[in-house]
């Protein structure tokens, strides 16, 4: 079983936020960065392959968000690492498949890099207390569970974050003060890495910047990216939620159905099935499975619980291919599972968090104001 995460708060200029956690998390940041230098190696890409690889795409990132890039150094500072691997952690998916894909290399100046996971969101009239509730299932390699934090970050010129993530990351899945919510999901088509995108990290960390659910949502529209994703949006004040299956260069937009949006790793736009081609689903071969079955034992409740919630996430039916992934051997990842199962419900400023729940790891609160609490966890195979 994994040990919760540690809360790390940061606040000040971009600069400050990141020397501070770049200090607070220098342990979790050598060993992430460890885990991605040797599966990069693999493709052939050394240390100084790496450092040119990241130079090249600063600008891109800077043109982005000039913040990022400062938050970045600030965290390479305050951790003592090379500035490459800060990089490395905030665009690992692009900059693995960069690494194995010369030509897109080229352009710029292997292995994919597939998360499969399943969100879940409820809106307030589907819930027994009328709160929208946003969550999700995170798989990808078990190490990971080592090096994770829960970030809150105090903003100086817009919202409050509360950010689950990979130490040394900007953000990956979280909730802002103004009720905005993201998760992303993988997704893949054949448009994949034939151009050079923002990195979907960096992406989720601008949504969770904004004050605004629309400049939120144009955010994830409009910007171009190297790979497709899936990115759910919700707001907590009104209930609007929305689904955005993206590839590198148009977006597909999905609705809720009877108060509940579920997504797993496949495609569900009639639209984006009859102009792209679905590539992904041999890698993620359950993706169909969790789709089905999450919606199944949802659609059994008029109003749905957050017991009734955390059952679906703890679900492994089908086990080791379910919807909660117990440690199992993979050629991508080493080993892969579900590092972390999370449940939000921005309009009360909290997040619950289990990490290795197929082990048993227990549910934890955590808030934009308090410490965590142990909240309960119990998987099921019923």
């Amino acid at each position: 079983m994994a040990s919760a995460c540690r809360v790390v708060e940061i606040w000040g200029t971009a600069r400050e936020r990141g020397e501070r956690y770049g200090a607070e998390t220098a342990g979790e940041i050598r060993a992430g960065v460890g885990n991605y230098l040797a599966q990069m190696a693999r493709s052939g890409l050394t240390e100084a392959g790496l450092a040119e690889l990241t130079e090249a795409y600063l600008p891109i990132i800077e043109a982005f968000d000039t913040g990022h890039v400062e938050e970045m150094r600030g965290i390479a500072a305050g951790a003592d690492v090379p500035m490459a691997h800060i990089v490395l952690l905030n665009a690992r998916t692009e900059l693995l498949k960069m690494a194995g894909n010369p030509v897109l290399r080229e352009g710029l100046v292997a292995e994919r890099g597939m998360d499969g996971c399943t969100t879940i969101i409820v809106q307030p009239e589907r819930t027994a207390n009328g709160d929208l509730v946003h969550a999700h299932n995170w798989d990808w390699k078990a190490t990971c569970a080592e090096t994770c934090v829960v970030l809150r970050i105090r903003g100086e010129n817009g919202p409050d974050i509360l950010t689950f993530t990979e130490a040394g990351g900007l953000a990956r899945f979280g909730f802002n003060s103004a009720g905005i919510a993201i998760t992303g999901n993988y997704l893949e088509c054949e448009r994949d890495y034939r151009q050079i995108g923002v990195p979907l990290a960096l992406l989720r960390r601008k949504v969770l910047q904004e004050p605004n659910y629309s400049e939120a949502f144009k955010s994830v529209y409009a910007t171009p990216k190297s790979a497709s994703n899936n990115l759910a949006l919700s707001h907590a004040g009104t209930g609007i939620v929305h689904d955005l299956e993206c590839a590198p260069d148009e977006t597909f937009v999905i609705e809720p159905t009877d108060g509940l949006l579920v997504h797993a790793n496949h495609w569900l736009s009639p639209i984006a099935l009859t102009k792209l081609r679905e590539t992904g689903v041999p890698d993620s071969p359950c993706t169909h499975w969790r789709q089905q079955r999450a919606e199944r034992l949802l659609a059994r409740r008029d109003r749905i619980e957050i017991d009734d919630i955390r059952g679906v996430l703890l679900d492994q039916v089908g086990s080791p291919l379910a919807i909660c992934v117990p440690p199992r051997p993979s050629t991508m990842t080493g080993t892969s599972a579900t590092v972390a199962s999370l449940i939000m419900r921005p309009g009360l400023g909290e997040m619950e968090l289990a990490m290795m729940p197929a082990l048993g790891g227990d549910y934890v609160r955590y808030t934009l104001e308090s410490q965590p609490a142990i909240v309960q966890s119990q998987a099921t195979n019923a």
